[in-house]
């Protein structure tokens, strides 16, 4: 025994049982990620059945089972639920109600006991709307201009079809709103500025001014003309509505203008039910998010973060492989030196949230600051860049992932053979030529590692953003076709924070739950993406420079 001990091999076991703990611990996470996640885009059947009230009443529900656990009776006793029998425990179910704008209440736990037979009837239907969630019912008619054109069965087909134009209108209501009329007050502001900054200036002239508002007439003439399209939208869209017997007996008229989707879950069939996890897994990727982000996509966030992490890795590599470099190649060996790389790494331990105060105290305020007096005087007192914006959370994520590339080039450099810089040194090189185009090279893989590493942390950083540039959300991305198309000055949505306003911000957390899930399963896959990137460039650059390393 001792002697086996003495041999190393205990360690190895151990090293092993631990590498396979951490695989095991994180297999489970991802496990259960992506079963919550993948399983919020599967149409759930709805229920119909009874529930016995605390008075004696029994009432009509209409829902999604969402979740069950189990529960002690004694604890529903003491709540006032009458459970009949011995048992000690029994199980409680959690019902999607939706109708909140009717009942006040999304979600409900129902004890089993007091509830009644389940049926699944075939013509209940699930109403995704734009405001207010899902609204369960039967329906009863379909109206136009507020006359019935169809009720009983040949109401469905009629609703569909008129679903379906009511969607297409909405959509364009919603591309000139959002685009339209975003680039004429794109336009108007720049000429608000333009004139103002031609006033600082003292350049206003009579003819610049007559020329401004010329383009300011065309501007107004233009937003005149898309008001008046969207009156008529309005009015052609609010031409139909349905009429939907809900839980409680009433009946309601939905407008259509307020519906997003509609389908009977109970009567799709195999085939139609895994088309409709696909049509809202491409919603929940490519949309925007609505109803306070608990509904809806979350494109916006996924943009931002790209956008974000490459803006990240373009500034930081270059500061990071400059430091290393002067540090190994250039730097005089000594206390001063040792003493800088100490703190190098020491900056690798600082708390992220010590960044984000950072970066909003020298890169917004500061250096924001004076560039929006020195460039930007006829915005103040608004600020351009003297705000949170992308290119401050790229510049923050920066230096807190600078440590990282620096200590990944500085071993790239050190594993460089000095014979290699004594051969292109004595064949008559500079030592900017060796280092640039035999040192650097042959190190390339080691910097792309420090890049994956940097990546990897960047994308799931969340703290320093909340004070450098994310927002809950963005009316407009970083990217668009007005000039310079890369606003940099904006503020951005992100992943992370994301996953932290819906989970702990929202206002319905039952329903947001899933998409909790779903969003860190697809944060998770973005960094993956991002990270498989590097490694394949990295692998790209070793094989390129194997044969160097032989030398």
């Amino acid at each position: 025994m001792r002697d086996w001990i003495k041999s190393g091999d205990p360690w190895i076991w151990f090293s092993a049982g631990g590498m396979a703990l951490a695989l095991v611990l994180v297999l489970g996470v991802l496990w259960l990620t992506a079963v919550r996640g993948l399983g919020y885009f599967w149409p759930s059947p709805v229920v119909e059945t009874t529930y016995v009230e605390k008075d004696g009443r029994k009432v009509r529900i209409i829902g999604e089972v969402k979740e069950e656990e189990e529960v002690a009776v004694k604890r529903l006793r003491e709540a006032g639920f009458d459970i009949p029998g011995e048992a000690a425990f029994t199980t409680r179910l959690l019902f999607k109600l939706g109708n909140r704008d009717l009942t006040g209440t999304d979600f409900k736990w129902f004890p089993s006991p007091l509830l009644g037979e389940f049926a699944y009837p075939r013509d209940v239907l699930t109403v995704e709307r734009h405001e207010w969630g899902n609204l369960y019912g039967h329906l009863r008619a379909v109206k136009e201009k507020g006359r019935v054109v169809a009720e009983g069965e040949a109401a469905w087909p009629e609703l569909l079809s008129r679903a379906d134009r009511a969607l297409k209108l909405f959509r364009e209501i919603f591309r000139i709103e959002r685009y339209d009329i975003g680039d004429v007050n794109y336009t108007l502001e720049r000429l608000r500025l333009r004139e103002r900054r031609l006033q600082l200036d003292g350049q206003l002239t009579p003819a610049a001014k007559a020329a401004i508002e010329e383009a300011r007439a065309e501007a107004n003439a233009r937003f005149s003309a898309l008001q008046e399209r969207l009156a008529r939208l309005r009015e052609e869209i609010a031409r139909d509505s349905m009429m939907v017997e809900v839980a409680d007996g009433s009946v309601v008229e939905v407008p259509l203008a307020k519906v997003a989707k509609v389908y009977r879950a109970n009567a799709l069939s195999l085939t139609g039910k895994i088309g409709f996890y696909f049509a809202k897994l491409k919603e929940f990727i490519t949309d925007d998010p609505r109803e306070a982000n608990t509904e809806g996509g979350i494109f916006p966030a996924i943009f931002g973060t790209v956008m974000m992490v490459i803006l990240m890795s373009i500034l930081v590599m270059p500061l990071g492989v400059m430091a290393a470099v002067y540090m190994r190649e250039y730097a005089r060996q000594g206390p001063l030196i040792r003493i800088i790389r100490i703190a190098v790494n020491n900056l690798a331990g600082v708390p992220s949230i010590v960044y984000g105060v950072f970066g909003l105290g020298f890169f917004v305020y500061f250096v924001g600051g004076h560039i929006d007096e020195a460039f930007f005087p006829e915005a103040l007192p608004a600020p351009t860049f003297g705000s949170p914006g992308i290119l401050w959370s790229s510049l923050t994520l920066a230096i807190l992932t600078l440590p990282v590339v620096i200590v990944a080039t500085e071993e790239g450099l050190a594993r460089v053979p000095e014979t290699i810089r004594a051969g292109s040194l004595a064949l008559g090189a500079t030592k900017a030529e060796t280092l640039w185009r035999i040192v650097l090279p042959m190190a390339s893989p080691a910097m792309m590692t420090g890049l994956i590493l940097a990546v990897a942390r960047a994308a799931g950083e969340t703290a320093p953003l909340m004070l450098v540039g994310v927002v809950k959300l963005a009316p407009n991305l970083p990217l668009d076709g007005h000039f310079p198309y890369f606003h940099l000055e904006r503020q951005f949505m992100h992943l992370g924070f994301h996953i932290y306003d819906v989970g702990f911000q929202s206002p319905n957390v039952e329903a947001a739950r899933p998409l909790v899930y779903a969003t860190a399963l697809l944060l998770v896959l973005v960094i993956i993406v991002l990270n498989l990137t590097a490694v394949s460039l990295r692998n790209r650059l070793r094989e390129k420079y194997r044969s160097l390393e032989s030398i």
